[in-house]
C-alpha cells in the first residue's frame, strides 16, 4: 500500500501537522473536566498563579501532571508496539503480548495479597518489576531450541506467559476479594489521580529507551528486510534483537507501573503511522510518539466525561477503539492468506 506521505517534504509536513494534534489534545486535556475552565484563566494559571484560586490549582496540579503523564504513556506504549510488531513480524503484536501487563498486574496482586503494599510508589515499582520479568521470561522461552529466537515463538511464548499470569491473578484475587479496590487501577489503567512524583522514578529509564529506540531505526531497517540479509549486511541481529527487547521492556513496562493496564494504544498507532510514513522505521518511531501521546490524551479526556461525575477508566476507552481496529487487522490478515 502506498503511504499518504511517500516523501520526506511530506514526512516532514506530517511531523508538524501531527505536533500541532499533540499540541492541541495537550491543552484540551488541562482546560476539559469536571470543573470547567476557560482557555484564559488556564494561561493565568501559568503567568500569574493565584494559590486561593480553586482552578488554578486544580490546573497547575492535577490537570497538567494527568497530561504529561498521559503523554509520556502513549508514546512510549505506541513506540513499544512499533518495535513488538517489528521484532516478531507479527501486525497483531502489542505489549501484552509479551506479558508484560499480565507479569505486572500479578506481581502487584501478589505485593498487596502476601505482603499488604498499599503504597502507590512501591506498588509502582513492583509492577515495573513484574513487567520486566515478564519480558525477560518470555524472551528466554522464545529462545530455547535450536533454532533460536523466531518470531511465532515469541508469540507462542508471550500468550502461554499472559494466560498464566492472569490465571494467577484471578485466583489471587478470588482467595482475597479485599485486595480487588486496591488493584483495580491497575486493572482497567488510568491516569487520574496519578502525579508526577509517580512518573519521576521511571522516567529517566523510559527517556533513555525512547532515545535508543530513535538511534535503531535504520538497524530496525535492516533487520525487517530478513535475519539472512541482515546477518549478510554484517548486521549484529542478536544484539539488535536484545537492545529492542531491553526499549520494549522499559517503555511499556514503565507505562503499565504508572499508568496501569493500558491495551490497544501499541496495535493502532503503528498501523495507522504506517499507512502515512511506510515502513521506514526512521519516521515511524516519532510518528508514533507523537500520535501515541495524542492519541491516549484524547481517550483520557473522552473518559472524563462518558459517565460523568464519575470517569471511565483510561484503558476501557482504548479498548473501546482497539477492539474493532483488532479484529479487522485480524480479519485483513486472514484475507491476505487465503
Amino acid at each position: 500500500m502506498q503511504p499518504l506521505f511517500p516523501r520526506t517534504s511530506l514526512k516532514i509536513l506530517g511531523l508538524l501537522i501531527g505536533l500541532c494534534i499533540l499540541f492541541i489534545s495537550f491543552v484540551m486535556s488541562i482546560v476539559f473536566g469536571q470543573t470547567p475552565t476557560s482557555m484564559k484563566t488556564a494561561i493565568n494559571a501559568f503567568v500569574n498563579f493565584d494559590e486561593s484560586s480553586t482552578e488554578h490549582i486544580i490546573v497547575t496540579t492535577t490537570r497538567l501532571s494527568r497530561a504529561v503523564i498521559a503523554s509520556v504513556i502513549g508514546a512510549s506504549l505506541a513506540i513499544a508496539g512499533a518495535l513488538m510488531q517489528a521484532l516478531t513480524r507479527n501486525p497483531l503484536a502489542s505489549p501484552s503480548i509479551f506479558g508484560i501487563n499480565a507479569g505486572a498486574l500479578f506481581f502487584v496482586v501478589t505485593a498487596t495479597v502476601f505482603f499488604s503494599f498499599n503504597s502507590l510508589i512501591h506498588l509502582m515499582w513492583i509492577a515495573f518489576l513484574g513487567a520486566g520479568l515478564a519480558a525477560i521470561m518470555v524472551f528466554l522461552l522464545g529462545s530455547l531450541g535450536r533454532d533460536g529466537l523466531s518470531p511465532i515463538k515469541i508469540v507462542l511464548a508471550g500468550a502461554a506467559l499472559t494466560a498464566l499470569f492472569s490465571s494467577f491473578t484471578q485466583g489471587l484475587l478470588v482467595i482475597d476479594e479485599q485486595s480487588l479496590e486496591g488493584v483495580l487501577f491497575w486493572i482497567g489503567g488510568s491516569v487520574a489521580g496519578r502525579t508526577l512524583d509517580m512518573l519521576v522514578p521511571v522516567l529517566p529509564f523510559m527517556l533513555g529507551a525512547g532515545i535508543l529506540s530513535f538511534l535503531l531505526g535504520n538497524s530496525i531497517n535492516i533487520l525487517t528486510t530478513g535475519e539472512d540479509i541482515a546477518k549478510g549486511l554484517g548486521q549484529k541481529t542478536i544484539l539488535v534483537k536484545i537492545l529492542m527487547g531491553m526499549v520494549i521492556v522499559f517503555l511499556a513496562g514503565g507505562s503499565v507501573a504508572v499508568g496501569g493496564s493500558i491495551g490497544f494504544i501499541g496495535l493502532i498507532v503503528p498501523h495507522i503511522v504506517r499507512g502515512i510514513v511506510g515502513i521506514d522505521y526512521r519516521w515511524i518511531i516519532p510518528y508514533c510518539a507523537i500520535f501515541g501521546a495524542s492519541l491516549l490524551l484524547l481517550a483520557d479526556v473522552s473518559a472524563r466525561f462518558v459517565i460523568m461525575p464519575e470517569e471511565m477508566p483510561i484503558g476501557v476507552m482504548t479498548a473501546m477503539v482497539g477492539a474493532p481496529f483488532f479484529i479487522y487487522i485480524a480479519r485483513r490478515g486472514f484475507r491476505n492468506n487465503e
